[in-house]
Protein backbone atom coordinates (compact mmCIF):
# COMPACT_ATOMS: atom_id res chain seq x y z
CA UNK A 1 0.00 0.00 0.00
CA UNK A 2 1.27 3.46 -0.87
CA UNK A 3 2.17 5.76 2.01
CA UNK A 4 0.92 8.74 0.03
CA UNK A 5 -2.13 10.50 1.51
CA UNK A 6 -4.54 12.78 -0.35
CA UNK A 7 -6.93 15.17 1.34
CA UNK A 8 -10.00 16.35 -0.53
CA UNK A 9 -10.72 19.61 1.24
CA UNK A 10 -8.21 21.66 3.20
CA UNK A 11 -10.21 23.21 6.04
CA UNK A 12 -9.74 23.05 9.82
CA UNK A 13 -10.16 19.31 10.25
CA UNK A 14 -7.83 18.52 7.35
CA UNK A 15 -5.29 20.94 8.82
CA UNK A 16 -5.51 19.22 12.21
CA UNK A 17 -4.93 15.81 10.64
CA UNK A 18 -2.06 17.08 8.50
CA UNK A 19 -0.44 18.69 11.54
CA UNK A 20 -0.68 15.34 13.30
CA UNK A 21 0.89 13.52 10.37
CA UNK A 22 3.78 15.98 10.29
CA UNK A 23 4.30 15.45 14.03
CA UNK A 24 4.43 11.70 13.32
CA UNK A 25 7.31 12.45 10.90
CA UNK A 26 5.27 11.81 7.77
CA UNK A 27 7.20 13.54 4.96
CA UNK A 28 5.33 16.56 3.61
CA UNK A 29 5.94 15.35 0.06
CA UNK A 30 3.74 12.31 0.78
CA UNK A 31 0.74 14.56 1.45
CA UNK A 32 -1.40 16.22 -1.21
CA UNK A 33 -4.42 18.46 -0.63
CA UNK A 34 -7.09 19.26 -3.21
CA UNK A 35 -8.92 22.51 -2.48
CA UNK A 36 -10.36 25.05 -4.95
CA UNK A 37 -9.67 27.95 -2.57
CA UNK A 38 -6.33 29.59 -3.36
CA UNK A 39 -5.97 31.08 0.11
CA UNK A 40 -6.46 27.68 1.73
CA UNK A 41 -3.85 26.15 -0.59
CA UNK A 42 -1.35 28.91 0.15
CA UNK A 43 -1.85 28.51 3.89
CA UNK A 44 -1.33 24.75 3.74
CA UNK A 45 1.78 25.06 1.60
CA UNK A 46 3.27 27.74 3.84
CA UNK A 47 2.44 25.97 7.09
CA UNK A 48 3.23 22.38 6.19
CA UNK A 49 5.07 22.35 2.88
CA UNK A 50 2.56 19.90 1.38
CA UNK A 51 1.61 19.68 -2.27
CA UNK A 52 -1.70 21.32 -3.16
CA UNK A 53 -3.99 21.14 -6.17
CA UNK A 54 -6.89 23.32 -7.26
CA UNK A 55 -8.60 20.24 -8.67
CA UNK A 56 -8.05 16.50 -8.76
CA UNK A 57 -5.61 15.13 -11.29
CA UNK A 58 -3.94 11.83 -12.17
CA UNK A 59 -1.34 12.23 -9.40
CA UNK A 60 -4.00 11.11 -6.92
CA UNK A 61 -3.60 7.63 -8.34
CA UNK A 62 -0.54 7.27 -6.09
CA UNK A 63 -2.54 7.77 -2.90
CA UNK A 64 -2.97 4.83 -0.56
CA UNK A 65 -5.35 6.80 1.66
CA UNK A 66 -7.82 9.52 0.68
CA UNK A 67 -9.35 11.67 3.40
CA UNK A 68 -12.64 13.35 2.55
CA UNK A 69 -12.84 16.62 4.51
CA UNK A 70 -15.48 18.35 2.40
CA UNK A 71 -18.89 19.78 3.24
CA UNK A 72 -21.74 17.26 2.80
CA UNK A 73 -23.37 19.27 0.04
CA UNK A 74 -20.31 19.13 -2.22
CA UNK A 75 -19.23 15.54 -1.50
CA UNK A 76 -21.00 13.94 -4.48
CA UNK A 77 -19.58 16.41 -7.01
CA UNK A 78 -16.08 16.12 -5.52
CA UNK A 79 -16.33 12.33 -5.64
CA UNK A 80 -17.37 12.42 -9.29
CA UNK A 81 -14.23 14.41 -10.11
CA UNK A 82 -11.96 12.06 -8.17
CA UNK A 83 -13.37 8.52 -8.26
CA UNK A 84 -11.63 7.28 -11.40
CA UNK A 85 -8.22 8.16 -9.93
CA UNK A 86 -8.63 6.80 -6.40
CA UNK A 87 -10.32 3.38 -6.58
CA UNK A 88 -7.11 1.76 -5.33
CA UNK A 89 -7.16 3.73 -2.08
CA UNK A 90 -8.65 3.39 1.37
CA UNK A 91 -11.16 6.21 1.85
CA UNK A 92 -11.82 7.99 5.16
CA UNK A 93 -14.71 10.46 5.34
CA UNK A 94 -15.07 13.07 8.06
CA UNK A 95 -18.11 14.65 6.35
CA UNK A 96 -21.12 14.82 8.66
CA UNK A 97 -24.17 12.76 7.75
CA UNK A 98 -23.09 11.36 4.37
CA UNK A 99 -23.55 7.59 4.60
CA UNK A 100 -21.02 5.03 3.50
CA UNK A 101 -23.47 3.43 1.03
CA UNK A 102 -23.46 6.68 -0.92
CA UNK A 103 -19.73 7.18 -0.58
CA UNK A 104 -18.99 3.64 -1.77
CA UNK A 105 -21.34 4.07 -4.72
CA UNK A 106 -19.86 7.41 -5.75
CA UNK A 107 -16.24 6.25 -5.43
CA UNK A 108 -16.63 2.74 -6.83
CA UNK A 109 -15.00 1.04 -3.84
CA UNK A 110 -16.10 -0.67 -0.64
CA UNK A 111 -12.98 0.33 1.32
CA UNK A 112 -14.70 3.18 3.11
CA UNK A 113 -14.44 4.32 6.73
CA UNK A 114 -16.60 7.05 8.20
CA UNK A 115 -15.38 9.19 11.09
CA UNK A 116 -17.22 11.71 13.22
CA UNK A 117 -14.54 13.84 14.91
CA UNK A 118 -15.02 17.02 16.91
CA UNK A 119 -13.23 20.35 17.04
CA UNK A 120 -10.98 19.66 20.07
CA UNK A 121 -9.11 17.50 17.55
CA UNK A 122 -7.51 20.80 16.54
CA UNK A 123 -5.51 20.73 19.79
CA UNK A 124 -5.12 16.96 20.06
CA UNK A 125 -7.96 16.51 22.56
CA UNK A 126 -10.77 15.37 20.30
CA UNK A 127 -12.72 12.15 20.16
CA UNK A 128 -13.94 10.44 17.01
CA UNK A 129 -16.58 7.82 16.34
CA UNK A 130 -15.64 5.40 13.54
CA UNK A 131 -17.49 2.93 11.32
CA UNK A 132 -15.90 0.66 8.70
CA UNK A 133 -17.60 -1.13 5.84
CA UNK A 134 -17.14 -4.90 5.66
CA UNK A 135 -14.35 -4.73 3.05
CA UNK A 136 -12.12 -2.62 5.29
CA UNK A 137 -9.28 -4.78 6.63
CA UNK A 138 -7.66 -4.72 10.06
CA UNK A 139 -4.60 -3.14 8.44
CA UNK A 140 -6.87 -0.44 7.01
CA UNK A 141 -8.33 0.20 10.46
CA UNK A 142 -4.84 0.39 11.92
CA UNK A 143 -3.92 3.03 9.36
CA UNK A 144 -6.99 5.08 10.27
CA UNK A 145 -6.14 4.75 13.96
CA UNK A 146 -2.62 5.97 13.27
CA UNK A 147 -3.91 8.96 11.29
CA UNK A 148 -6.31 9.98 14.05
CA UNK A 149 -3.95 9.26 16.97
CA UNK A 150 -2.61 12.81 17.13
CA UNK A 151 -6.12 14.31 17.29
CA UNK A 152 -7.26 12.46 20.42
CA UNK A 153 -9.05 9.17 20.98
CA UNK A 154 -11.32 7.08 18.75
CA UNK A 155 -14.13 4.59 19.27
CA UNK A 156 -15.17 2.05 16.61
CA UNK A 157 -18.88 1.26 16.23
CA UNK A 158 -20.45 -1.82 14.68
CA UNK A 159 -23.48 -0.04 13.19
CA UNK A 160 -23.33 3.05 11.03
CA UNK A 161 -26.50 4.63 12.39
CA UNK A 162 -24.71 5.02 15.74
CA UNK A 163 -22.60 7.73 14.10
CA UNK A 164 -25.71 9.92 14.03
CA UNK A 165 -25.79 9.61 17.82
CA UNK A 166 -22.05 10.32 17.99
CA UNK A 167 -22.70 13.43 15.91
CA UNK A 168 -25.36 14.59 18.36
CA UNK A 169 -23.27 13.81 21.44
CA UNK A 170 -19.59 14.51 20.80
CA UNK A 171 -19.59 15.92 17.27
CA UNK A 172 -21.85 18.84 18.21
CA UNK A 173 -20.97 18.55 21.89
CA UNK A 174 -18.25 21.22 22.07
CA UNK A 175 -20.86 23.80 21.04
CA UNK A 176 -23.03 22.75 24.00
CA UNK A 177 -20.11 23.31 26.34
CA UNK A 178 -19.40 26.71 24.82
CA UNK A 179 -23.10 27.55 25.13
CA UNK A 180 -23.04 26.84 28.86
CA UNK A 181 -19.79 28.78 29.19
CA UNK A 182 -21.53 31.75 27.55
CA UNK A 183 -24.45 31.48 29.97
CA UNK A 184 -22.19 31.21 33.03
CA UNK A 185 -20.12 34.17 31.85
CA UNK A 186 -23.25 36.23 31.25
CA UNK A 187 -24.66 35.39 34.68
CA UNK A 188 -21.38 36.19 36.38
CA UNK A 189 -21.23 39.55 34.59
CA UNK A 190 -24.83 40.38 35.49
CA UNK A 191 -24.02 39.62 39.13
CA UNK A 192 -21.12 42.05 39.22
CA UNK A 193 -17.96 40.39 37.92
CA UNK A 194 -15.83 41.78 35.13
CA UNK A 195 -16.53 39.87 31.91
CA UNK A 196 -12.94 38.66 31.66
CA UNK A 197 -13.08 37.37 35.22
CA UNK A 198 -16.39 35.58 34.69
CA UNK A 199 -15.16 33.99 31.46
CA UNK A 200 -11.92 32.83 33.08
CA UNK A 201 -13.89 31.23 35.91
CA UNK A 202 -16.32 29.53 33.51
CA UNK A 203 -13.61 28.09 31.24
CA UNK A 204 -11.48 26.89 34.16
CA UNK A 205 -14.52 25.28 35.77
CA UNK A 206 -15.30 23.20 32.67
CA UNK A 207 -11.66 22.28 32.19
CA UNK A 208 -11.24 21.24 35.81
CA UNK A 209 -14.52 19.35 36.04
CA UNK A 210 -13.74 17.48 32.80
CA UNK A 211 -10.28 16.56 34.07
CA UNK A 212 -11.76 15.37 37.36
CA UNK A 213 -14.35 13.24 35.57
CA UNK A 214 -11.68 11.76 33.31
CA UNK A 215 -9.40 10.86 36.21
CA UNK A 216 -12.18 9.39 38.38
CA UNK A 217 -13.69 5.91 38.21
CA UNK A 218 -17.02 7.35 39.39
CA UNK A 219 -19.83 8.30 37.02
CA UNK A 220 -20.60 12.01 36.50
CA UNK A 221 -23.83 11.53 38.45
CA UNK A 222 -21.86 10.48 41.52
CA UNK A 223 -19.41 13.35 41.14
CA UNK A 224 -22.31 15.79 40.90
CA UNK A 225 -23.99 14.39 43.99
CA UNK A 226 -20.80 14.81 46.00
CA UNK A 227 -20.80 18.57 45.46
CA UNK A 228 -24.56 18.98 45.87
CA UNK A 229 -25.13 19.19 49.60
CA UNK A 230 -28.84 19.39 50.42
CA UNK A 231 -29.80 22.95 51.23
CA UNK A 232 -26.55 24.36 49.87
CA UNK A 233 -25.77 26.69 46.96
CA UNK A 234 -25.19 23.94 44.40
CA UNK A 235 -28.43 22.27 45.49
CA UNK A 236 -30.27 25.54 44.85
CA UNK A 237 -28.82 25.78 41.34
CA UNK A 238 -29.49 22.14 40.43
CA UNK A 239 -33.03 22.35 41.86
CA UNK A 240 -33.70 25.41 39.70
CA UNK A 241 -32.50 23.51 36.61
CA UNK A 242 -34.65 20.50 37.49
CA UNK A 243 -37.71 22.71 38.10
CA UNK A 244 -37.23 24.20 34.64
CA UNK A 245 -36.69 20.80 32.95
CA UNK A 246 -33.20 21.77 31.76
CA UNK A 247 -32.16 18.12 31.57
CA UNK A 248 -35.16 17.16 29.42
CA UNK A 249 -34.67 20.18 27.16
CA UNK A 250 -31.00 19.32 26.74
CA UNK A 251 -31.83 15.72 25.84
CA UNK A 252 -34.43 17.00 23.33
CA UNK A 253 -31.72 19.18 21.78
CA UNK A 254 -29.49 16.16 21.26
CA UNK A 255 -32.34 14.28 19.60
CA UNK A 256 -32.75 17.26 17.27
CA UNK A 257 -29.07 17.08 16.38
CA UNK A 258 -29.35 13.34 15.66
CA UNK A 259 -32.37 13.90 13.41
CA UNK A 260 -30.49 16.59 11.51
CA UNK A 261 -27.58 14.20 11.03
CA UNK A 262 -30.01 11.65 9.56
CA UNK A 263 -31.53 14.33 7.34
CA UNK A 264 -28.09 15.28 5.99
CA UNK A 265 -27.65 11.67 4.90
CA UNK A 266 -31.01 11.76 3.12
CA UNK A 267 -30.45 15.20 1.63
CA UNK A 268 -26.89 14.91 0.35
CA UNK A 269 -26.33 11.16 0.24
CA UNK A 270 -28.44 9.97 -2.65
CA UNK A 271 -26.46 7.64 -4.86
Amino acid sequence: MSDSIAFIGGGNMASALIAGLIKQDTPAQQICVVDPDANARDTLTTRFGVKTLAQADASLGAAGLVVWAVKPQVFKAAAAATASMTRQALHLSVAAGVRSDSIASWLGTERVVRAMPNTPALIGQGISGLFARASVSQDDKARVNQLLASTGTAIWFDAEDKLDVVTALSGSGPAYVFYFMEAMTMAGTEMGLEREQAQQLAIATFAGASALAQSSSDAPQMLRQRVTSKGGTTFAAISSMEDNDVRALFIDAMYAARERAKALGDEFGTA
